[in-house]
């Protein structure tokens, strides 16, 4: 399954209109349909799966074996959520944080925050698979 079947296949499981997600996104008519002919953007890729409450990796990826055999733990989410929050915490106390040369805004801090967090969940799952590759075997 390619990222655009995942994302209609999971619409249609909950019964929400592809336009419906598009306009609640602020995407244009069509969006969903013409990521055919490409890659998500990974910014795109965070608000979707985050609106359908689905694994960033599965849509990314789109192999459901993957995610459900290396998928985290509540102790492994905890340990990012802890990781996130102090990061966040000693970013905005920080004067003089710049951005792409300007300012930081609180927006684009979570934007920082937003790819660390996918990047921490990748190297997790990795992890898992390379360090018990018993328990996390692909057949």
């Amino acid at each position: 399954m390619n990222s655009v079947e995942i994302i209609k296949q999971t619409c249609k499981n909950r019964k929400i209109p592809i336009s419906r997600l598009e306009r609640d996104l602020g995407y244009g008519n069509g969006y969903i349909g013409q990521l055919r002919k490409g890659t998500i953007p990974s910014n795109r890729a965070i608000e979707i799966a985050n609106y359908l409450n689905i694994d960033l990796q599965l849509l990314l990826s789109g192999d459901m074996d993957e995610t459900e055999n290396s998928h985290l733990t509540s102790r492994d989410e905890k340990d990012i959520e802890k990781i996130l929050s102090q990061t966040r915490e000693q970013l905005l106390s920080q004067d003089g944080l710049m951005f792409d040369g300007n300012p930081a805004s609180p927006e684009a801090i979570e934007s920082i925050l937003s790819a660390m967090q996918i990047g921490m969940e990748m190297a997790k799952k990795k992890n898992k698979e390379k360090y018990t590759p018993k328990k996390y075997k692909k057949d």
